[in-house]
């Protein structure tokens, strides 16, 4: 957006999904006008479609640090995060998962009776009490690298050490769905055995991630969908080619400018978090900004209600949230806030901002004048117009 009502405009909801970037767009379009074909099948289009999934394939595995059949496309990163947990067969204490988890991995954990391991106020796992979780007969434990509502980084590479001096036959999987656009992932994941990813969070198509899968925990999972057998037999379904192209594309975009993003972003970030704490009296970081991946600005607002504040924001251009998207648009009690030990009075005043790599200056110098507004016209009794 241009012009005068780009000023007027400011979003900071990245954390729930990132505007796909010019190369992801070409690369879906090109893809879908000249590899449409069904790419199980035996003719002449058939099989440039899987050249190009194959491709595809190469290209995400190369930038994980992993082989081409170690990647499993899905539909995003909450199928990706069911295969993983709901796949392996382990169940109450041989399945460990900290509570600040994404639903798409505390539902299908909670099914199975899993054991869950606490966070520290600070928004990161409790080593502690995961090495006090552990014992040999665990067999999958669940840690995602950076949380969708706080950005806090979770110490996935100690967690892996944890698990393979104290539960060695066990799995290690990570969430990196917020960690791909930030972090480097072969240099901090460990070593984890599973790792799920999803292409909208860092400039990619909705629709389309992948669940990175080590040889050894090929062998363990069992598939969710059954059907033809495609993805090594571990989701069956015609794949999506176009959607994974336009991954890879995506994925090589932010992987190459990835270090000049994260200065560029976390100095808008602090901009926009050191002037609302300075403009507005009760406002505070809920978690410290040192923990957190660049994008990530978690507030927590006295005297204020969430959804009616993202109501007040939504009404002067600001796009926010208060914590994880769902598919109703409703807002759910945050299990994150609860776990890191935030009272539900303090809760109801969370506030998620999030920034991208299209983010802009102009966006921040509006959200600095539009929240402020905002929440004293709450605090003095209405929504406003």
């Amino acid at each position: 957006m241009r012009g005068p009502a780009a000023a007027r405009t400011a979003y900071l909801d990245h954390a729930a999904t990132t505007p796909i970037a010019p190369a992801a767009l070409e690369a879906l379009v090109r893809a879908e006008r000249e590899t449409f074909a069904n790419p199980s099948g035996a003719h002449r289009l058939a099989r440039a479609a899987r050249r190009s999934l194959d491709e595809a394939r190469q290209r995400v595995a190369r930038l994980v640090g992993r082989e081409p059949e170690d990647v499993v496309f899905t539909s995003g990163g909450s199928e990706a995060d069911n295969l993983a947990v709901a796949g392996v067969e382990a169940s109450g204490a041989a399945l460990v998962v900290s509570a600040i988890e994404h639903r798409a991995v505390l539902r299908p954990a909670s099914r199975r009776d899993a054991r869950t391991v606490p966070a520290r106020p600070d928004g990161v796992v409790d080593l502690d009490a995961l090495a006090e979780s552990l014992h040999p007969g665990v067999r999958l434990v669940s840690v995602m690298a950076v949380n969708n509502e706080l950005g806090t980084i979770q110490p996935v590479a100690e967690v892996v050490a944890l698990v393979r001096e104290l539960a060695p036959e066990a799995l290690v999987h990570t969430d990196a769905v917020q960690a791909f656009a930030w972090l480097d992932l072969p240099a901090v994941l460990g070593g984890c055995d599973l790792v799920s990813l999803s292409a909208h969070k860092f400039g990619g198509p909705k629709g389309i991630g992948a669940l990175i899968a080590s040889r050894r925990a090929r062998a363990a999972l069992r598939p969710l969908l059954l059907g033809g057998g495609q993805e090594s037999a571990l989701r069956a379904g015609t794949q999506n080619v176009a959607g994974a192209v336009a991954m890879a594309a995506a994925a090589e975009a932010t992987a190459a400018s990835r270090a000049e993003t994260a200065a560029r972003v976390r100095a808008l970030r602090d901009r926009l978090e050191d002037g609302l704490v300075a403009a507005v009296a009760g406002l505070r970081p809920s978690v410290p900004r040192s923990l957190r991946v660049p994008g990530a600005c978690p507030l927590l607002v006295e005297g204020v209600e969430g959804e009616e504040l993202l109501l007040a924001l939504d009404a002067r251009g600001v796009a926010a949230s208060i914590g994880s998207s769902c598919a109703s648009g409703a807002h759910e009690e945050s299990h994150v806030l609860a776990a890191i030990g935030l009272a539900p009075s303090q809760a109801r005043g969370a506030l998620r901002l999030s920034l991208g790599a299209a983010s802009r200056p102009e966006e921040i110098d509006h959200a600095l004048e539009a929240i402020p507004r905002a929440v004293a016209q709450l605090r003095a009794g209405g929504l406003g117009d």
